[in-house]
């Protein structure tokens, strides 16, 4: 039996996915389940769902092969600190109490929020130092922060842990069951709905010297791939610390339109519209995960280019009557 917490959710959801196609059915769901995110899971076999409230009530006596921590307050504009740091620091803590206690092994979601605006650089040092040394944005990015650290910290100081314990520093993931998601989908999933209709896709100018309008790039990574990193890491529980999750490449918006546009058989037709007032100065224009220690731990399967996963994204999700993986 595998608990996935926020397994409705976006990147859970496809967890949920990975497992089943291994042939692993026993799988429990922790989330708050509304009707959106319950079309993320009509495909799956599951065996129990758990509200978040009965989580660690549940959990009582249990016995699991592992639990996989995707469950969090992800908005990035929340402010509620007590409500943020009691869903991202104060329940994962005790989540890693029981699989200490219980000897269970734990991978569970951090994020490239951590790292802030990026002008440190993306490197997933495991030092106390490094990682104290970064400066997230807002309050989501700080609470994930301040999890790795005491998570390193305890392991440095020989305290006992779980018997595998690995956090992820998300980059930007996108694909199928982000729907749910509103405004914090990928720019992908948000354009296709207006690209369909013929309209030409819109994307941000630059404000920033040097920067050409749309060149303004991330780390993309399908959240297939990010799948089998995370399964990958079941396979192998020798693998212990914090790592990035990402491509190592950096690509531009205009390049992921351009290949979406071309997977629906339409000419390259970009827009560029002016940046808000409220993201000018702000806006972050790159991000590439450092992924060599990720591949020094063991991982070995090369990242598909973004052009290969945007079309099986467009042709085999987006596009089809029903967009659910």
């Amino acid at each position: 039996m595998i608990l996935v917490t926020g397994g409705a959710g976006f990147i859970g959801s496809n967890l949920v996915a990975s497992l089943n196609e291994r042939g692993i059915s026993d799988v429990v769901v922790n989330d708050h389940f509304d009707e959106a995110k319950l079309k993320n899971l009509k495909k799956r076999k599951v065996s129990e769902l758990v509200e978040p409230a009965d989580l660690l009530r549940w959990l009582e006596g249990r016995k699991l092969e592992a639990i996989l921590h995707m469950g969090a307050i992800s908005s990035t504009t929340a402010t509620d600190e007590a409500e943020v740091m009691g869903n991202n620091y104060d329940l994962p803590m005790q989540i890693t109490e029981w699989c200490t206690k219980t000897k269970t092994p734990l991978v569970y979601a951090s994020s490239a929020a951590t790292y802030g605006d990026g002008s440190q650089g993306f490197d997933d040092d495991n030092a106390p130092e490094a990682l104290a040394n970064l400066q997230p944005l807002n309050l989501y990015g700080r609470s994930k922060a301040r999890f790795d650290l005491d998570l390193v910290k305890r392991a440095r100081a020989g305290g006992v842990m779980p018997p595998q314990w690995v956090g992820l520093k998300f980059f930007n993931v996108f694909g199928p069951n982000e729907y749910h998601k509103g405004d914090m989908q990928s720019v992908l999933a948000k354009v296709f709905p207006q690209a369909k209709t013929g309209a030409p896709v819109r994307l941000f100018k630059s404000d920033r010297p040097g920067v050409a309008d749309g060149e303004q790039s991330r780390d993309f990574i399908y959240v297939l791939e990010a799948a089998k990193i995370v399964m990958w890491l079941l396979d192998h529980p020798q693998v212990n610390g914090i790592y990035n999750v990402g491509t190592g490449k950096a690509r531009s918006f205009r390049a992921m339109m351009t290949a979406m546009l071309k997977a629906m058989g339409r000419a390259p037709e970009i827009e560029y519209i002016e940046m808000p007032k409220q993201l000018s100065g702000k806006y972050q224009y790159w991000t590439e995960a450092r992924m060599e220690r990720l591949r020094q731990a063991g991982y070995d399967a090369p990242s598909p280019a973004l052009e290969a996963s945007v079309e099986d994204y467009v042709k085999n999700y987006l596009d089809q009557p029903d967009p659910y993986r």
